[in-house]
């Protein structure tokens, strides 16, 4: 089993499933454990029963749903920065997605 569990999310799951190729290339490049995968907006709740992800990462076409599942989650939630969405810097959301997965100080 992954050490840390990465969903990301949009619209129908197609532009974050060549991020999630980006950042796994990154993750193996840091050797760092991860399962990363995408999923279409709809099937977010679905997912998120089958997979238990540690963090939640949305695309930035759907940061309108960013309030209802930051308050009804019990996991780390954030909308990829769209800069580095527009230009599939695995690298960056990755760092973004396992920072979010740290223990408060």
């Amino acid at each position: 089993m992954a050490e840390k569990t990465i969903m990301l999310a949009c619209n129908a799951g197609m532009s974050t499933s060549l991020l999630v190729n980006k950042m796994q290339k990154a993750a193996e490049a840091e050797g760092i454990d991860a399962k990363i995968f995408a999923t279409a907006s709809n099937a977010i709740d679905k997912e998120l029963e089958s997979e238990h992800p540690d963090v939640l990462m949305l695309g930035p076409q759907v940061r309108y749903m960013f309030d209802d599942l930051q308050k009804r989650l019990d996991i780390p939630v954030e909308v990829i920065n769209m800069q580095d969405y527009g230009l599939m810097n695995g690298a960056n959301v990755l760092k973004a997605a396992l920072k979010l997965t740290e223990p408060a100080e």
